[in-house]
């Protein structure tokens, strides 16, 4: 019977792995195929990088970290039950309740193992357990970086230094018997401190004071700090061994000796299940539907006015980017919200490709063409298009009006606001949400304490349980953004939220249509000069409203205020009196009010009495005494008027600081053309040029595919193949170095591939592309004419043609060595 020799490299396990399983550590750890290694030894090199532990370090949750670190701390290598010990303990009581605990550690620690090995962190049988090097460096215990555990180094790091009469000295104390060199004085100190019934009866000999400075340091940090002349406890634990020197003010606890007094544990509270996102109130599944609808149709709402309000130009872009405090405080001003909502409105609109700069030379935002066609959707795809976007950005609204590392304020639509954890962290946490029975709203404690399990490397403040680390504060900002956003509903996740994680803003926009209010084709006009829209209006309708009155309240019903003001925007906008009229009695299921009537004619026989032209500017009127008026007016001493003729005054400002002058002042001009025609105001139109959404930054590199995964495991296990294939040297050739390339004559060689060519056998070759760049390959030649050499490339798992002057030297395989 055949027996498996164990892999004594990590190269060595990773290529006794099938191809699914090295596809699941591609997948599992996407930086390994940039660029796609040549081999399975660059694959493990890869592997084993500081930069790539570190990162799939931070992807482990946190039972398969405490796994590891347990293992850094470990014997190397360490059989299974070893590391089962180390997270579960000895047995020995050592005041811990534990509970069932021991049972969900030794259940949840074959498949905690099971993740690490898929992603070459550990390898080697159980009986050979390994920790990857650079791991072990990263976790293990050192004076700069303490661990996890709280444990210290061993006895025979802490004694590297120390010399051999000190050690003696040691022995003699802890009643041990003397040595004849430091390397077995450190082997019996080490024994003694895992002999539990040796080191008990050492400990019943300490001190209580002594015992109660071991208590301080058992669960780390391991070190402390002593005066030249210590105290008697701390002198008794330093004769003993229990405290050895780190320096000539520091003394540790020995990683044995710490092991012992935490009955053979790492981790003083090891976390083996993840802790469940416990509810707060259960809810009413279609009140949670209803609730988050309206949040969803007054979401569409804000934006429509935010972009609206922005339609003829929006503000001015800060030259470090973004908007001014103060254009944010007046944007808040105008949607009736805080600050910190007015910022994610606006992100959100820019993150949906619906606002951005219009590239002008004073650069302003405005909305994109792409707001049109969202604006003509129907509410349903309008908020399914935000939430997808909202989805998916790396920007983070939420550190707006924080600060970057550098000290610097950080503004709304700014720079450096691009978090790329921010998607997956949205995702998990309206994942964890869905896992919840509907109606179910979360304790967002119990959220955050899961998202800590999950990826406790990821903030700084985890272990301590607080929310300052950006993970915690993206997880709370996702909540509260998914309340405005519609996507929960008094805390609940909303059934169309549902749809949209399982089957995209189609599915969602499906559900919330029967949700969402049909629009209004009509008002009711009050005798106040208002005018209440009992809910939603219809696009034509809402946009004529808007620029004939201005908007009073907002909420279930809008109230709109007729004023002088916002009837003579409406004739600026080249309506008539007549227009008015007609539209208010069309639209109105109330008779319209009289003093409506007056106010409107009131307004359009004095409209366009004065008329404003480009001089710099002028005022003419055919009604002289107007004129008279305007001059003898002391408001108007800013405008510089003088008469030009009786009908006529010349200003020296431009007209439309004159326009806003007189309207000022009570009056109602109207400008005109050089022609003399009447200029029509409209609600401006001002539109960027085309502009795509902003691209999220992604999170590393991207998860590949099915196809490229595959395509991958087969050129790694074909350059393997090149590199570790066996071949034929010739009898009288020398000893070839190890990884160098073959070498051989032009003649040689144009004569072994055309006889491969001939027999359909397969070479090893040396090759140096246009680059310079030197590969080795195995071919199975098919063609041999005019310089080049078609051949099967086992290596690229592809037909390809070769210069052969580019190849610098060829040999024979062994006997089924591609088989």
């Amino acid at each position: 019977m055949g027996t498996t020799t164990p892999p004594r490299t990590l190269a060595e396990a990773l290529r006794a792995r099938d191809e699914k399983s090295l596809a699941g550590l591609l997948r599992a750890r996407p930086d390994l195929l940039t660029p796609v290694p040549g081999d399975i030894t660059q694959l493990a090199t890869r592997a084993g990088t500081r930069a790539s532990v570190v990162r799939a370090l931070e992807h482990l949750d946190r039972f398969s970290l405490q796994t590891a670190e347990a293992l850094a701390v470990a014997p190397d290598p360490a059989p299974y039950e070893t590391l089962l010990r180390l997270l579960t303990g000895d047995g020995r009581d050592d005041g811990e309740h534990r509970g069932d605990a021991d049972t969900a550690i030794a259940d949840a620690l074959p498949a905690a193992l099971d993740t690490l090995r898929e992603q070459a962190l550990v390898w080697g049988e159980d009986d050979r357990l390994r920790l990857v090097r650079t791991a072990r460096e990263l976790l293990a215990p050192s004076p700069q970086h303490p661990s996890p555990t709280g444990l210290g180094p061993t006895v025979a790091e802490a004694t590297a230094g120390m010399s051999p009469g000190r050690l003696q000295e040691i022995l003699a104390a802890a009643g041990l018997p003397a040595t004849h060199d430091p390397v077995s004085a450190v082997t019996a100190l080490s024994a003694l401190f895992t002999d539990r019934a040796r080191m008990g009866e050492l400990l019943d000999t300490a001190p209580a004071e002594a015992l109660s400075v071991l208590d301080r340091l058992v669960w780390g940090p391991p070190y402390g700090e002593v005066t030249p002349n210590p105290t008697p406890p701390v002198k008794w634990l330093r004769d003993h061994g229990l405290l050895l020197p780190v320096s000539t003010r520091t003394v540790v606890l020995p990683r044995e000796a710490a092991l012992h007094l935490r009955a053979g544990r790492a981790h003083r509270v090891p976390e083996p299940r993840p802790p469940a996102v416990e509810a707060v109130a259960g809810r009413d599944p279609q009140a949670v539907d209803s609730a988050a609808a309206g949040q969803a149709f007054l979401a569409v709402a804000t934006v429509e006015e935010l972009l609206k309000g922005w339609n003829g130009g929006g503000p001015a872009i800060l030259r470090a980017g973004g908007l001014s405090v103060r254009d944010l405080k007046r944007t808040a001003t105008a949607l009736d919200v805080s600050e910190p909502v007015a910022a994610f409105w606006t992100e959100l609109a820019y993150a949906a490709g619906l606002l951005a700069s219009d590239g002008e030379a004073d650069e302003r935002y405005a909305p994109t063409p792409a707001y049109d066609d969202w604006a003509e959707l129907p509410a349903q795809d309008r908020w399914a298009r935000l939430a997808a976007a909202w989805l998916a950005a790396t920007r983070t609204p939420g550190l707006v009006g924080g600060q970057d590392a550098k000290g610097r304020a950080l503004s709304a639509l700014g720079p450096d606001l691009d978090r790329s954890a921010a998607p997956e962290i949205r995702h998990r946490v309206l994942a964890l949400l869905a896992s919840l029975e509907p109606g179910t709203a979360p304790d967002p404690e119990t959220v955050l304490a899961r998202l800590r399990w999950e990826r406790p490397l990821r903030g700084a403040s985890a272990s301590a349980g607080g929310t300052t680390d950006l993970r915690s504060r993206i997880a709370l900002w996702t909540l509260n953004e998914s309340e405005l956003l519609g996507i929960t509903g008094r805390g609940a996740l909303a059934a169309h939220t549902r749809a949209l994680l399982d089957s995209g803003p189609d599915g969602a926009a499906a559900l919330l249509a029967p949700l969402i209010p049909e629009p209004l084709d009509h008002v009711l006009l009050q005798a106040d000069l208002t005018a209440v829209a009992p809910g939603p209006l219809e696009r034509p309708l809402a946009d004529m409203l808007s620029a004939l009155a201005d908007i009073e309240s907002k909420g279930g019903a809008t109230v709109y205020r007729f004023t002088p003001g916002s009837v003579r925007r409406a004739l600026d906008a080249g309506q008539s009196a007549a227009d008015l009229h007609a539209f208010l009695s069309t639209h109105s299921r109330t008779p319209v009010p009289q003093p409506l009537s007056y106010l409107i004619d009131d307004v359009a026989r004095r409209h366009g009495h004065l008329r404003i032209g480009a001089a710099s500017s002028y005022v003419r009127c055919d009604d002289e005494a107007m004129l008279n008026e305007i001059l003898a007016d002391k408001r108007s001493a800013t405008l510089r008027l003088r008469r030009l003729a009786p009908t006529a005054l010349a200003a020296q400002v431009d007209p439309a600081s004159l326009l806003e002058g007189l309207r000022e002042m009570g009056y109602a001009p109207a400008a005109e053309s050089a022609e003399g025609d009447v200029l029509i105001t409209r609600a401006g139109a001002r539109r960027t040029p085309p502009r795509t959404p902003p691209v999220p930054v992604p999170e590393g590199p991207p998860v590949p595919d099915a196809t490229l995964l595959g395509a991958a495991v087969r050129a790694i296990r074909a350059g393997d193949t090149a590199a570790t294939v066996v071949r034929k040297d010739p009898a009288d050739a020398p000893a070839a170095t190890p990884g160098a390339l073959p070498r051989t004559t032009s003649a040689e060689t144009l004569a072994t591939v055309q006889a491969a060519a001939m027999t359909g056998s397969a070479l090893w070759i040396g090759y140096v592309n246009a680059d310079g760049a030197a590969s080795q390959r195995v071919i199975a030649p098919v063609r041999v004419e005019g310089g080049f050499v078609t051949a099967y490339d086992h290596t690229a798992d592809e037909v390809r043609t070769y210069p052969l002057h580019r190849i610098t030297g060829v040999a024979e395989l062994a006997d089924d060595a591609t088989s």
